[in-house]
């Protein structure tokens, strides 16, 4: 990924723990690395296959005057975000915020924050089989895609599946959809599980009904285990109402851990049974 560097852009702005610096303000230094594509630009001479540097220049600045916040980690994250959605070429955004002359009461030159933010690329699962099946998945779908910090960027058939896990209960309703998000893994997992509660979801029998389920498949090539969260999803290699959908949505994605696309697992799968 290339990147374009703006370095030490001056603002001054009202940021700050003390009530006194969110009236009389001060300096703040800022510097964002936008990791974007230049070759087509560079090809063509064209910059509207780039990055504008200078508007985003005015827009940090606008941005940051325009708001007033305590702590220089509230600044770098809600800047990075608002670069983030702002300008669709840049894929990562790196900030340091340097607050010059910091009121702590010893000498000092500066003190800086530094972040790193980016558009991530996630599957998520899709499952249904109480009530309107098809309208809870669409509903996951709608509420996903009207999140600023969510783009819904494909959307598998929905199949119907026998039930698994041994639980006597109706079919399934199943999907996957590709999701680009500057979520975090722990994050997109509260997402999921509020749209769940939307949709009346209760959690009483493990693999028993349930009006909407949706899991994590794959999060980039993240590897997690953590108690609550397993990327990638630890049973979706077994599962073949998880396999046609991502074939469907994303044939050439390989598994991190098993090193197979989504089509090859599918395939194998469909050979065992």
């Amino acid at each position: 990924m290339d990147r374009i560097t703006i370095g030490n852009l001056e603002v001054f702005a009202k940021h700050g723990v003390f009530p006194e610096e969110n009236v009389l303000g001060q300096k703040f230094v800022i510097s964002a690395v936008l990791h974007t594509r230049t070759r087509k630009a560079g090809l063509t001479d064209n910059l509207n296959f780039s990055v504008n540097y200078g508007e985003v220049s005015h827009f940090i600045q606008t941005f940051v005057t325009g708001h007033t916040w305590k702590l220089l980690e509230s600044v770098a994250e809600r800047l990075a975000q608002a670069l983030l959605l702002a300008f669709p070429l840049v894929e990562q955004v790196d900030l340091e915020i340097q607050k010059p002359w910091a009121p702590i009461g010893l000498p000092l030159d500066t003190v800086s924050v530094e972040i790193s933010r980016r558009w991530h690329r996630a599957y998520i699962a899709l499952g249904s089989n109480l009530g309107d099946k098809n309208g809870y998945l669409d509903l996951a779908v709608k509420r996903l895609d009207e999140r600023e910090d969510c783009q819904v960027k494909a959307v598998s058939d929905y199949l119907v599946t026998a039930p698994y896990g041994g639980v006597e209960q109706d079919n399934f309703l199943n999907g996957a959809l590709e999701l680009r998000t500057t979520l975090e893994p722990e994050e997109l997992l509260e997402v999921l599980h509020g749209i769940e509660q939307e949709a009346n979801r209760v959690r009483e029998i493990r693999w028993g009904p349930r009006t909407l389920d949706l899991d994590i498949l794959l999060y980039d090539d993240l590897v997690l285990d953590t108690p609550e969260l397993h990327i990638p999803h630890i049973e979706m290699h077994l599962r073949d109402f998880v396999l046609i959908p991502m074939a469907q949505i994303a044939p050439w994605k390989r598994h991190p851990l098993l090193g197979k696309t989504m089509e090859e697992l599918r395939e194998a799968l469909s050979k065992a049974e």
